[in-house]
């Protein structure tokens, strides 16, 4: 059996009768009722009913129609594939992201991607607040969680970086105030709260889930201070003056700590919740350009280049007594 006995079956379940089916290939209907009859002959089989008035598959014809579609899918997205990889990836990306990432990261590596692929033309929108991307036609999301639950099987996800939200502070805050040596012990210290989103229900800002490496109990740790905002820079730029204990993505402040402007408080423990993710509507031929995006992007994370050491770095913390660390 070849693509054209496939099309043939296809084109008499779909017009339901072998001179519309002719027609629609542009040939002879004595040709299609030959080729019919061939074809059940080779196969002993009886795929359609003829009358009068229609013909209809039978439940062997159903299967073969079924089976047919997928093949001829298939050859056509293999072809399509393969045409593409003849010429230079064309054509425009439309992107979200965070404004963070996408500002310190993302940002440069969507730069150097389009110059390896100068007919790429790249589209990126920084929100903080993840769109509707098939109502709005985006190719595309790079984010800092998982598609929800209830939404999964809508979404293709692909973790392009595993990344953690850890404890710092200014080292001014450190030696005024002392290093706090338990989870309990920021209780009576200034902790620095980021109110981003705000309003979310059940969301609590005043409890900071911590987990140490090597374990899987996550630790719901009450904290308080005297700043609070919704703006992340702003926490940042107060823990940067010595004003207190912040909770922050290593992405985010990997200058800091490379300079040694912030160091890591408790450094066995974080806030394991800022996977970096691609997110992207389900669609069953995905653009060669988007998928050379997706593979350049998983390489350009994927050993998270914020964790380079620098002065205020702690590479490998010691994890609390009677834990073992994963990494």
């Amino acid at each position: 059996m070849d693509r054209p006995d496939l099309e043939l079956v296809l084109a008499v379940r779909q017009h339901g009768s072998l001179v519309m089916a002719a027609r629609a290939m542009r040939v002879a209907p004595s040709a299609v009722t030959k080729r019919l009859a061939a074809l059940e002959a080779r196969l002993g089989l009886r795929l359609f009913q003829r009358t009068t008035r229609r013909v209809s598959p039978t439940a062997e014809g159903e299967t073969l129609c079924e089976r047919a579609s997928e093949l001829l899918r298939g050859f056509d997205a293999m072809e399509a594939e393969l045409r593409e990889r003849r010429t230079e990836p064309a054509g425009p990306i439309r992107l979200a992201a965070t404004f963070g990432f996408g500002r310190l990261w993302l940002g440069p590596a969507l730069a150097d991607f389009q110059a390896r692929h100068p007919a790429v033309d790249i589209q990126l929108q920084l929100t903080e607040q993840l769109p509707d991307l098939v109502v709005d036609g985006w190719d595309g999301a790079i984010w800092l969680w998982n598609a929800p639950a209830h939404r999964a099987s809508e979404w293709v996800s692909r973790r392009l970086a595993s990344n953690q939200r850890v404890l710092v502070a200014a080292p001014a805050y450190l030696k005024a105030h002392g290093e706090p040596r338990s989870l309990s012990d920021l209780a009576t210290h200034a902790c620095l709260v980021v109110r981003e989103n705000d309003g979310g229900p059940g969301q609590r800002f005043d409890h900071w889930r911590l987990q140490s490496e090597g374990e899987t109990e996550v630790r719901h740790t009450p904290v308080s201070g005297p700043l609070s905002s919704n703006s992340g820079e702003m926490v940042r730029d107060w823990c940067l003056a010595g004003h207190g204990i912040m909770l922050r993505s290593l992405w985010d402040i990997a200058p800091q700590l490379d300079s040694g402007a912030l160091v890591r408080v408790l450094p066995a423990y974080a806030m394991p919740d800022a996977d970096i993710h691609w997110l992207a509507p389900y669609r069953a031929q995905v653009p060669r350009r988007i998928r050379l995006l997706v593979d350049f992007l998983v390489a350009r994370f994927e050993n998270e280049p914020w964790r380079k050491p620098g002065p205020g770095r702690v590479s490998a913390p010691a994890a609390p007594p009677g834990s073992h660390r994963k990494r």
